[in-house]
């Protein structure tokens, strides 16, 4: 199989309108979590969220479009014959909610097969795009699917593309399911209680390296493996014994070559819940059976659902370049298994092999294996 490169990655976040504005102040300890201002959060036990500023939703069109248009509008070129691989899990809800509040709402923006069709109308793409909603694991399965798609031949360029609002809809949601904590989470913390949500888009390009000389483009770095599993446990609830997370990691270290041994640190999903963050520290101690760095960006990020995937695998570039994995924000006082694992501070990269991993509703699990090596071998 050929090799996976990622040659063009951006973000925003509530951190930054770029990748590297996000990823300086994460490194930092910075956090985007504030009181949110876009609805009344009165009736619910969480009045917090990481909302990018400027985002309301305006007229007929969704916060997604002024929110895309941050994202791509210095992203660069893309071929026109590459494929378009897009994750949200619910894209233009607001204007769902004004809809249903008597105002009138642009008909692409209420059903999620209206991102692939902005992301080809904005590159100018040759082939229909496939929208991914694996809920929070969507985009670490839609970057899965796209280095398969290259790693077998199918197509020599991949655009994946991924974002998600703070919503009423879905905060209220998560508030119902209490999942929601009352103050900014507490990722692998003895003191956690829920998670936050958050808002971002993310855009990676991924190119065959013959495809990616001929075009005079170096790489950020490769994806080596990927694997999804679920664990078909509960609806919401992640199986308490990590089978499927654990399924999902030992396929990427299959399909890497690799032994757990060479990892030499996680971008952990990390929500801050009770059995989220139990699961995982259950699931890597058994692969692993070792302590190595664990980090979460969700103490400063927020939960960003199906562009959670798309956010970490670039910072988690970021990383690899840097060498440093930053702090977990919110964490202070570990739970008995994060001992040793998990940091408040930025530590070092010890090793070139980064696995990140994410984790959603209905039990799906997604992981994939990270490098800065780009060679074809």
């Amino acid at each position: 199989m050929r090799p996976v490169w990622i040659v063009a990655a951006e973000t925003v976040t509530a951190l930054g309108d770029t990748l590297e504005a996000s990823w300086r102040r994460l490194l930092a300890g910075e956090s985007g979590i504030r009181p949110v201002r876009r609805f009344a959060t009165d009736g619910y036990i969480c009045r917090h969220a990481a909302e990018i500023d400027g985002l309301a939703a305006q007229d007929e069109a969704s916060g997604v479009r002024p929110l895309l248009d941050r994202l791509l509008h210095d992203f660069g070129p893309v071929p026109a014959d590459a494929a378009a691989l897009t994750a949200t899990t619910k894209w233009g809800i607001d204007a769902l909610e004004r809809q249903r509040r008597g105002a009138t709402a642009h008909e692409e923006d209420l059903l999620a097969g209206g991102l692939p069709q902005a992301i080809g109308r904005r590159f100018g793409l040759s082939t229909p795009g496939l929208n991914i909603n694996a809920a929070c694991a969507s985009s670490t399965i839609a970057l899965a699917r796209g280095a398969a798609m290259i790693a077998h031949g199918q197509s020599e360029t991949v655009l994946v593309c991924c974002v998600d609002l703070v919503s009423e809809f879905v905060f209220s949601g998560f508030s119902a399911l209490k999942g929601l904590s009352a103050e900014p989470c507490r990722p692998f913390d003895r003191r956690r209680s829920g998670l936050t949500l958050g808002e971002g888009a993310a855009a990676l390009l991924l190119m065959a390296p013959e495809r990616a000389r001929r075009e005079g483009r170096a790489p950020l770095g490769a994806i080596l493996g990927w694997g999804v599993a679920g664990d078909a446990h509960h609806i919401t609830a992640p199986a308490r014994d990590g089978c499927g997370l654990i399924q999902a990691v030992r396929g990427a270290l299959r399909q890497a070559d690799l032994p757990p041994a060479a990892v030499a640190a996680i971008n952990a999903h990390g929500t801050g819940t009770i059995y989220n963050d139990a699961m995982e520290l259950t699931a890597f101690q058994q692969i692993f059976g070792r302590t190595l760095p664990i980090h979460s960006v969700k103490g400063a990020l927020g939960h960003t659902l199906g562009a959670a995937g798309g956010i970490e695998t670039a910072l988690a570039l970021k990383s690899l370049q840097e060498t440093i994995l930053p702090p977990t924000t919110g964490f202070a006082e570990a739970e008995e298994n994060a001992a040793g694992w998990v940091s408040a501070e930025a530590v070092p990269l010890p090793g070139e092999f980064l696995l990140t991993t994410n984790s959603g509703f209905g039990g799906i699990n997604a992981a994939l294996l990270l490098t800065m090596a780009g060679g074809e071998g």
